[in-house]
Formats: C-alpha cells, sequence, structure tokens
C-alpha cells in the first residue's frame, strides 16, 4: 500500500494548521500591543484626572458678574492681596479714597452688595473677607 498521498495530505493540513497558528500569534501579539497602548492610555488619563482634581481646588470659583462701577474689581484686588479681613476703612483707604464719611459709607455699601452676590462673606459686623 502507498501511504505517500495521505502523508502529502497531512503535510498540506499541517501547513495550513502552521499557518493559522502563526496568523493567531500575530493577532494575539497585535492584541497585546493594542491592549497595552489603551492600559497606558487609561493611566495617562487618571493621572490627568488626578492633577485636574488637585488644581481644581485651587481655582477660584466663578465670580458672578460684577456691578457696573470701576470700584468692584479693585475692591476685590484689594481682598486678593489681603491676608485677613478687612474693614471698610480699610479698602477705602487701598483704593486711595479720602476717609470721608460718605466714601467709607459708600465702600460699605459696596461690600455688602459684594457680600450680596456671594464674593466677600462678613465675618462679623463690618469685617469683610474673600469667600474661599
Amino acid at each position: 500500500m502507498n501511504i505517500q498521498p495521505l502523508l502529502d495530505a497531512l503535510d498540506i493540513q499541517e501547513d495550513a494548521a502552521r499557518a493559522l497558528a502563526d496568523d493567531l500569534r500575530a493577532q494575539i501579539e497585535d492584541l497585546q500591543n493594542r491592549l497595552r497602548e489603551a492600559e497606558t492610555h487609561l493611566e495617562h488619563l487618571a493621572i490627568t484626572r488626578k492633577t485636574v482634581t488637585r488644581l481644581a481646588d485651587r481655582l477660584p470659583a466663578h465670580t458672578p458678574d460684577l456691578p457696573e462701577h470701576p470700584d468692584y474689581p479693585r475692591i476685590l484686588a484689594v481682598f486678593n492681596q489681603a491676608t485677613g479681613p478687612l474693614r471698610a476703612k480699610d479698602v477705602c483707604e487701598a483704593l486711595g479714597h479720602e476717609l470721608l464719611p460718605k466714601n467709607v459709607e459708600g465702600t460699605r455699601a459696596k461690600l455688602k452688595r459684594l457680600v450680596k452676590l456671594g464674593i466677600l462673606t462678613e465675618a462679623d459686623t463690618g469685617n469683610f473677607a474673600r469667600k474661599q
């Protein structure tokens, strides 16, 4: 009996199986590379989220629109440089206004308006501070 045709058929099947295995190994290698890239991307996104979250705590809250008067941005600049609460007289002086009762009361009214807008707080009567 001649088994050569049977061996030839086995060779053909082995070659086909070997080609399929090689193709599947290449696909697996490609998938492993893509998986590593996806995992690296996920790690970078996690780091970015952590960084952004930490930085967000340091960013000032959105400031509501200020009333249209040139003193309001200047008042906020005074509070940004302040190390503690300020009285209307202190703010008036920092703005370069004369310490006349009308100027101090006008400044106090502006400070009260900034409290209503949620930008400043009045820690105790007459002492104003930037809202944290």
